[in-house]
């Protein structure tokens, strides 16, 4: 028999078994009768068809020798068969029992193990619901302080502070709100741009990436640059969160909180020195608020920017460092007084900031802090930094006064004016220089000083108020040639300079120009042009000499007068 199987062994036999039932897992077709009792044991088995029943030997005396064998060699084999077929029955009949008890351990054991991975999961998800309502209180009362908004939403100002009795309340608000920046609705989509214009793009850069999010550069489709920033899916918050409770949407969720209270706080903190909240788009992209399978994914899109390059802002000249310092002056001013209260920049880096034209803006917001600090007594006001460490007073409401104004103060001294304010400061000006430097290192100014402070150098700066001493007639010892240029230039390099190729500095004026002149070897002529800088100052290029004059409607050129020689008497 070359078949191995019982079903192809025994295809066309019914046996049956003593109960008259089928075996589970054998071919309905084989049905068994098992000897259960010795009184059957001399019993044969038998088959309905094809019967193996050893059937007797009738021999004649005329009956050869080889009949007789092949007789009793017919009732051998089938004797043999016989005994196989037993064997093999009761085998299976075995095989069959012990799969049947060893479904039921695995079915005992999944079905413990499915109701321990639903328990274990229900605890998890609940540990998440409560990680993501914490976030939503964080952002709730960021959306309360409008009181014209609240009002047409029909909330008084006495809803800003819930009591426990209005607990039903504050829950019926919270997610009411929430479904607002949820879903786009006027409250929180007060922006141009939503996931429609994110159609076609083209992904140029990424700009940075982060614990939590990524910035990438993009042009739309009409070309128009735009940072877009989303949650970092390789992130370190992403994978601990994925990590920690199982769930990739839920973290995606958590995760994005981030960026939804960034949302909020640019569309209340507008400043000149905040980025521009162009548009966001939240949900999947497809108008389901979140429900679809990509729900949770939040992308806001802002205005482009260029990071904040502090190597380079160190060797730009003296004019461009300080916008940047007065441009963040500007925002702390802002801050202290926001319609949220006074906001403290727990992050206070210069990554955090990039420049627009030139002008600083704040592009993280997401660390932003409008609490205050409550405090029993002073000792509990304190202010801790590398290498200084402050005390500030507790107020009769119960919370440390001012701060956050001087903890922004501080670290914009620490992190900017140091690096960037002092260093080639205009003579006239260091005195001024060096007393903000001093008031802010030691905190002895608050902001509204510092700004005062900053808004006056600014002021002498561009009026040339502080160039009084230069004598008048340092300009008479240059011819001047209106509507000229020049060709033919052999440049020298100074620094801090507007052109890498030669010298070309800031001045109020001519004569501040012939000053600079005087003072540089090298120096034989100048020009001015029409080209300005921020603060409306001229920018002029210095140079050893030049071979012609050419015509420039825009331009004067300056040469030094030659001296005449000294004569010597007798």
């Amino acid at each position: 028999m070359r078949s191995s199987s019982p079903a192809k062994l025994f295809s066309g036999c019914k046996v049956t078994s003593g109960q008259d039932t089928p075996l589970e897992g054998v071919p309905r077709e084989v049905e068994t009768r098992l000897i259960t009792s010795p009184a059957e044991s001399h019993k044969s088995f038998h088959l309905e068809r094809g019967s193996l029943s050893p059937r007797p030997c009738v021999f004649s005396r005329s009956s050869s020798r080889a009949t007789r064998g092949k007789c009793l060699m017919g009732n051998s084999l089938r004797a043999a068969a016989l005994l196989a077929f037993v064997v093999l029955s009761i085998l299976v009949s075995l095989l069959i029992s012990s799969v049947q008890q060893f479904g039921a351990r695995i079915s005992h054991f999944s079905n413990a193990t499915l109701a321990g991975d639903e328990e274990e999961f229900a605890s998890l998800r609940g540990a998440l619901n409560s990680q993501l309502n914490e976030r939503r209180k964080e952002i709730i009362p960021l959306l309360l302080f409008d009181d014209d908004d609240d009002n047409e939403n029909g909330l008084s100002g006495e809803s800003r502070h819930f009591s426990q009795r209005d607990e039903a309340l504050e829950s019926s608000l919270d997610y009411n709100l929430w479904n607002e920046i949820t879903h786009g609705s006027r409250k929180a989509h007060m922006d141009e741009m939503g996931c429609d214009s994110l159609v076609d793009m083209q992904a140029v850069e990424i700009l940075g990436s982060g614990y939590t999010k990524l910035v990438v550069k993009v042009n739309l489709a009409g070309g128009q640059p735009v940072a877009l920033k989303l949650v970092n899916e390789k992130g370190i918050d992403m994978g601990k969160c994925v990590e920690d409770f199982k769930d990739l949407q839920g973290c995606r969720e958590l995760v994005s909180y981030k960026l939804k209270k960034e949302i909020v706080l640019l569309q209340r903190l507008q400043h000149p020195n905040i980025i521009k909240l162009r548009g966001h788009c939240a949900g999947d992209a497809r108008g389901q608020g979140g429900r679809g399978q990509e729900g949770g994914r939040v992308t806001v899109i802002l205005e482009q920017g260029n990071p904040l390059q502090m190597i380079q802002l160190l060797q730009s000249p003296w004019e461009d460092r300080f916008r940047v310092c007065l441009d963040l002056v500007r925002l702390l001013h802002f801050l202290s007084q926001s319609p949220l209260g006074s906001v403290a920049l727990l992050d206070f880096q210069p990554r955090q900031f990039v420049t627009v034209s030139g002008e600083l803006k704040l592009t993280d917001l997401d660390d932003a802090s409008a609490e205050e600090t409550a405090c029993k007594t002073d000792a509990d006001c304190s202010l801790q930094f590398p290498h200084r460490n402050f005390t500030l007073p507790c107020s009769a409401q119960g919370v440390c006064e001012g701060l956050n104004e001087k903890m922004n103060i501080y670290n914009a001294y620490r992190y900017f004016f140091t690096y960037l304010l002092p260093h080639q400061a205009p003579p006239g000006l260091t005195h001024l220089v060096d007393h903000i430097m001093n008031s802010t290192g030691e905190l002895k100014a608050d902001i509204n000083q510092t700004l005062e402070a900053f808004e006056h150098i600014l002021l002498l700066y561009k009026s040339g108020l502080h160039l009084d001493n230069l004598p008048p007639s340092i300009i008479r010892d240059y011819t001047v040639m209106r509507g000229m240029g020049t060709s033919g230039n052999v440049e020298y390099r100074c620094w801090p300079s507007y052109s890498q190729q030669g010298c070309m500095l800031s001045v109020h004026s001519a004569r501040e120009a012939a000053y600079i002149c005087n003072s540089h070897s090298q120096c034989s002529s100048f020009s001015l042009s029409g080209h300005k800088t921020w603060t409306g100052r001229l920018l002029a290029s210095f140079r050893s000499s030049f071979s012609h004059l050419v015509p420039d409607g825009t331009s004067e050129v300056y040469v030094k007068k030659a001296k005449a020689p000294e004569t010597s008497t007798v």
